[in-house]
């Protein structure tokens, strides 16, 4: 039985009327760039997560981006962030001729290392950017206690896990800035590129708005430098029809992941060279992705083998970013345990309206395989 790693069609396809109806009112509008449609989705966003301000943008990259501008990161300041995530992550620091300082990630979580982030402070350490990797929150209680302790700012990359909490808050609202991509594989996909920032501080969400749109307030009158970093209307208006229906995907993929975890651990895995994932405490998790840990050199093997039964897998991420070629005339920061998940992590389809008959193909591949 074939099993797509996501099947957008399926979930789309169940909104149709809604969507349609959606694209006509923006078509009929001819406002294509800000204005009323995104305005009401960031208003939309805000009252989901429990958050004060809510800034739609072009992609999760340049929210990140955004809010690192926004927090003045510049030349030689260093940041803080994981060594396993992707490259968005390090990649807006570096742009902004900052420092990527790369910290390891625990095993189980495969999320931010607070100890080693603390071992690698410095004079120079402005930001901490914690990744809520594969759907789930990084541990934020410990973040925020060492960002208070030395005067760090903190934005959570939420990429990967809209609607996740750290206890009773939302990730993306702990911090002084949270950042969400709309990518279409993502939590809540869009139909193409888009992000959101948002922000308890309304000083830091006006400046992200003005940034937004090339640093100019008002019109053509120019006191900061910023970027074109805005959300289309229609963008906006489709995903306002996808997010009624984001706790339900959340529920959905929740529901998947243990069913997944029941049917490998009636399979004996514990004889299997295969470790599953953990929800951690205070955590609640979206489950993003299912990602197992393959042992013994058997990765790329068992990744090979799913193929032959048109079971589709993903390795997220081959190669940690401390290990990246453009990051190579930055100092040696040991990752050991990034650089050993990079070779072990392989992500299983639990998408919403993935099938039990398919999960049981699923489970039944690997563990004959394994």
């Amino acid at each position: 039985m074939a099993v797509p790693l996501l099947d957008l069609n399926t979930q789309n396809q169940s909104h149709s009327d809604a969507l349609k109806l959606a694209f006509e009112r923006v078509v009929g509008s001819s406002q294509f760039i800000l204005g009323h449609e995104v305005a009401s989705f960031e208003k939309l966003v805000a009252q989901r997560l429990g958050s004060e301000h809510a800034i739609g943008v072009s992609s999760g990259t340049d929210a990140l981006l955004l809010a690192l501008m926004a927090l003045e990161i510049g030349p030689g300041d260093e940041i803080l962030c994981p060594s396993y995530t992707f490259f968005a992550t390090a990649g807006c620091i570096a742009r902004l001729g900052a420092i990527p300082i790369f910290i390891d990630v625990h095993a189980d979580s495969f999320n931010l290392d607070v100890a080693d982030a603390a071992s690698k402070l410095t004079s120079k350490t402005k930001a901490i950017l914690p990744v809520h990797l594969y759907g789930q929150s990084a541990d934020m209680g410990a973040i925020t206690e060492l960002a208070q302790e030395r005067g760090l700012k903190v934005v959570e990359d939420c990429a990967q896990s809209m609607g996740a909490r750290w206890k009773d808050d939302e990730v993306g609202t702990i911090g002084d800035f949270g950042t969400y991509s709309f990518f279409p594989t993502k939590n809540l996909g869009g139909f193409g590129d888009g992000g959101m920032l948002v922000t308890n501080d309304v000083d830091l969400a006006d400046k992200a708005r003005v940034l937004r749109v090339h640093g100019s307030k008002p019109k053509y009158y120019h006191k900061l430098i910023g970027g074109n970093f805005r959300l289309d209307a229609l963008q906006a208006a489709l995903l306002s029809v996808k997010l009624g229906s984001l706790n339900e995907f959340l529920e959905q993929r929740r529901a998947n992941a243990v069913y997944y975890l029941k049917s490998f651990k009636s399979q004996r895995h514990q004889d299997l060279p295969l470790i599953l994932p953990t929800e951690m405490e205070h955590c609640w998790h979206t489950w993003n992705q299912f990602t197992i840990r393959v042992m013994d050199g058997k990765r790329d093997a068992l990744q090979a083998h799913l193929k032959k039964y048109e079971i589709a897998s993903e390795i997220y991420y081959p190669l940690s970013l401390h290990q990246q070629e453009c990051f190579r005339d930055l100092p040696a920061m040991p990752c050991h345990v990034s650089e050993r998940l990079a070779k072990e992590c392989l992500s299983l389809p639990i998408y919403p309206e993935l099938s039990r008959k398919m999960q049981d193909e699923v489970v039944e591949v690997v563990t004959d395989f394994l």
